[in-house]
């Protein structure tokens, strides 16, 4: 196998599911990673329908998943009052199973750090590509070249950005925002409750975050990095809200663990460039949209394993991963979050609500998801070499 040399940006989900691949492929792999150390905690992500399962059976990690779990609940939506209006059942938003995003992170990197090499506190600043590879720079570490460089850092990509162009040109802003903060206030994690005005919502006790926040908005001009400043935008788009919005906005001031950023849907023709490849969101994600996850472990193995399969050619390899994935990643090219999260106005709440009083439209839209999530024939790749956990 030739081009054996991968860096890879983003040490998330997508990155190091990746990189458990391409190295039992035989490839040396290096993750970089901007944040300081890897991040805990963050909202649950899930898994659904027997696609997602089988990749995760074929890593070998799918009991430490269902171990990790987190055990989603139902939500029940409420009024200004608190009193209830309807119950969101936990499959709904909980696939099959539900995990921690940084556990998940945690439990790919452990499969992963002995054999993979990790540069935590760094990005890259430049890539340019050669007849033989990719000359990267990064902001502190020194240049170096590697044999392909996959994007695998968000819908916010940097490697988008250098390799493709401006995230304008791909990232389509979709009217709303999001915000997660760890709230003492809230309590010990009880039930979990919605409460809905008009275009915001917030939630206590999910499965997203300890408080959740959802709130229609123009596109707002602020720095991705500067938390204060995000915690000042989310004060100001739910001043004057009833029920308990002013303390858990109030609460969230204060949070120490706090992430803001807008629901977005990447839009691309094509996942490749070169030598460079894009992977999970950075090629496919649509914010909140219930399937990055899945997407992401299973666009690992496919393109790892189109690799290996075209014996390196990355050519062939780049080309077949988007012929055998573009299908199944095109539910992430549909639907919006938002107005169902925070429909825009007291009428859309209320036939929101109802909807989930309809067991049949349910469990059809259960189905569906279901499907979505498997509608992709998984290839039995070459086989790659054992590891001692696999013992």
């Amino acid at each position: 196998m030739k081009n054996t040399t991968v860096l890879i940006s983003g040490a998330s989900i997508a990155g190091p599911a990746l990189a458990y691949w391409l190295e039992r492929y035989g490839c040396t792999v290096t993750i970089v990673e901007k944040a300081p150390v890897l991040r805990p905690g963050g909202q649950a992500v899930d898994f659904k329908g027997p696609t997602h399962m089988k990749v995760l059976e074929r890593m070998g990690i799918l009991d430490e998943v269902r171990r990790r779990q987190t055990g989603s609940h139902d939500t029940t939506f409420i009024d200004a009052d608190g009193r209830p209006q309807a119950v969101m059942p936990a499959e709904f938003t909980g696939g099959a199973i539900e995990i921690q995003r940084g556990d998940l992170a945690a439990l790919l990197y452990e499969r992963t750090a002995g054999r993979c090499e990790y540069v935590f506190g760094d990005s890259i600043t430049s890539l340019t590509e050669t007849a033989s590879g990719v000359h990267a720079t990064f902001e502190r570490g020194a240049p170096r070249t590697f044999d392909l460089v996959v994007g695998a850092d968000g819908i916010h990509s940097n490697v988008r950005r250098l390799a493709f162009g401006p995230e304008e040109e791909y990232v389509r802003f979709l009217g709303h925002y999001y915000a997660l903060a760890d709230v003492a206030a809230a309590g010990p994690a009880v039930q979990s409750v919605m409460y809905n005005e008009p275009g915001r919502m917030v939630s206590l006790w999910g499965n997203k975050a300890s408080a959740f926040f959802v709130f229609a908005s123009e596109r707002l001009d602020y720095d991705r990095w500067n938390t204060d400043q995000q915690k000042r935008l989310l004060a100001q788009a739910y001043q004057g809200g009833k029920w308990k919005m002013p303390e858990i906005v109030a609460a969230a001031s204060d949070a120490s663990e706090f992430y803001l950023d807008s629901i977005s849907r990447v839009e691309m023709d094509h996942y490749a460039e070169g030598r460079v490849v894009l992977l999970g969101d950075a090629a496919y994600g649509n914010t909140l949209g219930g399937f990055g996850t899945g997407l992401a472990v299973v666009g690992a193995y496919v393109l790892a394993g189109e690799l290996a399969a075209a014996g390196g050619d990355h050519r062939v390899a780049f080309r077949r991963y988007e012929e055998e994935f573009r299908g199944y990643a095109k539910i992430a090219r549909k639907g919006n979050a938002g107005p169902f999260l925070a429909p825009p106005t007291q009428a859309r709440i209320t036939m929101r609500n109802q909807m989930f009083k309809r067991r049949l439209l349910l469990k059809s839209m259960l189905w569906m998801t279901d499907k979505f999530a498997s509608n992709i024939d998984l290839k039995d790749y070459p086989a790659p070499a054992s590891t001692p956990h696999d013992q």
